[in-house]
């Protein structure tokens, strides 16, 4: 496993940079891992580089990740098997996966963006290209997770007031039964009232 962080002092001071995203690099050939991992920590990633998909889990559970960009190339667990274990270790909150892979492998494309994908991108690839499209499909889980999160809040609030409507029912309830045994102590008395002043 190796660690490409990039010192942040390094960007201009006119210019703010953009937030460091930690991303998972997932490939089996050496030299692109290097080249891909180099490359992006320049562009504002923490990358983290695997060579196969047994060693992206384990990397994952010591040190989560925003983005994971896994090659299709796989060959120990196949790049889908990869992303589908990811997945279900990771049922709560939305990790980005992006998939690499050749002008070829259109078929192959489709099946990962069906097996739940986020997005894709065709070797060889302009970087600039590839950092707007992971920022790109990283912001559009943020705010997926923002609306998670105030759906949840509202559900919440819904439960609240219903409770609140449920215990403002009953109070009402009672208030109402206790008029009606007024009302029924008021007749009481006034038939006692006539009885005594008709002696």
């Amino acid at each position: 496993m190796s660690f490409f962080q990039r010192d942040a002092r390094m960007g201009t001071a006119t210019q703010a940079a953009p937030r460091r995203l930690r991303l998972l690099l997932v490939d089996e050939n050496a030299t692109a891992r290097a080249v891909i991992a180099r490359r992006l920590s320049h562009r504002h990633y923490d990358v983290t580089a695997v060579d196969d998909g047994f060693a992206a889990q384990k990397a994952l559970m010591t040190r989560p990740s925003d983005i994971i960009l896994i090659d299709m190339d796989l060959r120990l667990l196949p790049a889908i098997a990869t992303m589908e274990k990811i997945r279900a270790a990771h049922p709560v909150g939305h990790v980005c996966i992006v998939m690499i892979g050749c002008g070829g492998d259109g078929a192959r494309m489709i099946a990962a963006l069906d097996a739940g994908a986020d997005d894709h991108i065709v070797k060889p690839f302009d970087f600039d290209m590839l950092d707007a499209r992971m920022r790109r499909v990283h912001a559009r889980a943020d705010r997926m997770a923002l609306l998670s999160r105030q759906y949840a809040e509202l559900d919440a609030r819904i439960a609240r007031r219903a409770m609140e409507l449920g215990e403002t029912r009953e109070a009402l309830r009672q208030v109402e039964l206790e008029r009606a045994r007024l009302m029924v102590s008021v007749d009481q008395l006034q038939a006692e009232v006539a009885r005594l002043s008709a002696r």
